[in-house]
């Protein structure tokens, strides 16, 4: 398989799926004439012209609505955003309509209609362009919640995303678009939305995670944890809303502890959510109470030490799973 940029897998998701289903396009902010503010379309607009790649004016309220007409009209737009704190200007468009159509409708309209762009803290953007927004949209029945971590999943999760009937909120990361990995090139790769991936089997702790807290904090903490003789196991949760929450009570009633690692912020943040989900279903098989690492409970810093030091790190990681295990 070909080792590709977490961002050309995005690319590769789009372009197959638009040369397959004449009805796909993408819409946004720059996304033709600059080939995307991440370089994420690069080269779609001169593959496929400016009907079906639609460079946007700077008013989110505005072109996702023009995107929900269009998926109730029968098309499947893609709608990037620069960055998903700026979709708190339409939040009328994608929780009161387009989450509700299908519904409202008894089924009778679709919006299959896909909304995608960069989530969470990046580097330096400050505390407005840096809000982690799943807790927002995975509260929403008739949203569908997606946050891939590697480029495979996230070649394989946008074409589903792209294909379902539903509207799907896609959430990157800008701080992972560099990252690369296998791909496989096959146009019919697809994976399924709402299954989590167990990528480590482990027998000692169960732990949590999704997009890039799993990428930079998860990952280079099991290695350590490891080394001290831990056997963790590690689930990328990938789907947020629906839940696969059959594999993660599943891993639970094994390991008898849990750790939940995201970049949200604490209270009433997208792990009190799981923890929510869990705690009935599971309470008798914890060995410990479910440990939460989340984001400190302050605006985002500008500055990039401080930035750093409020979010869920490796040591926090690592002192977490020491906390369930009873072992310091």
């Amino acid at each position: 398989m070909p080792v590709i940029e977490f961002r050309e897998a995005l690319r590769a998701a789009m372009t197959e799926e638009m040369e397959r289903d004449k009805n796909v396009f993408l819409m946004g902010e720059e996304v033709g004439q600059y080939q995307g503010a991440y370089k994420v379309s690069k080269g779609m607009l001169e593959k496929f012209g400016p009907q079906r790649v639609l460079d946007t004016p700077i008013s989110e309220s505005g072109f996702s609505g023009l995107g929900v007409g269009a998926a109730m009209c029968g098309l499947r737009p893609i709608v990037e955003f620069m960055s998903w704190s700026f979709t708190l200007v339409c939040l009328d468009q994608l929780v009161n309509n387009a989450a509700n159509v299908r519904y409202m409708s008894g089924g009778q309209v679709k919006v299959p209609i896909v909304f995608r762009g960069g989530n969470g803290i990046a580097h330096q953007l400050g505390a407005t362009h840096s809000h982690r927004v799943e807790t927002i949209y995975t509260r929403i029945p008739g949203l569908i919640v997606v946050s891939p971590s590697t480029p495979a999943d996230a070649k394989g999760l946008l074409k589903s995303a792209i294909r379902c009937d539903d509207p799907v909120i896609f959430l990157e990361s800008e701080k992972v678009l560099g990252d690369k990995g296998e791909v496989p090139d096959d146009i019919n790769f697809t994976l399924p939305i709402g299954v989590a991936n167990v990528e480590r089997t482990g027998k000692d702790v169960t732990i949590l995670s999704y997009g890039r807290t799993l990428i930079r904090a998860v990952r280079p903490a099991i290695k350590q944890l490891e080394s001290e003789g831990f056997d963790p196991e590690v689930i990328d949760i990938r789907t947020l809303r629906p839940l696969d929450i059959a594999t993660i009570a599943a891993s639970i009633k094994k390991t008898n502890r849990c750790v939940i690692v995201d970049e949200d912020y604490g209270y009433c943040g997208m792990g009190v959510g799981i923890i929510g989900k869990l705690h009935k279903l599971c309470f008798d098989d914890l060995d410990a109470p479910i440990e939460r690492i989340a984001s400190d409970e302050i605006p985002v810093p500008f500055n990039h030490f401080q930035e750093e030091a409020m979010i869920p790190s490796v040591e926090r990681v690592i002192e977490g799973v020491k906390e369930v295990m009873y072992r310091k």
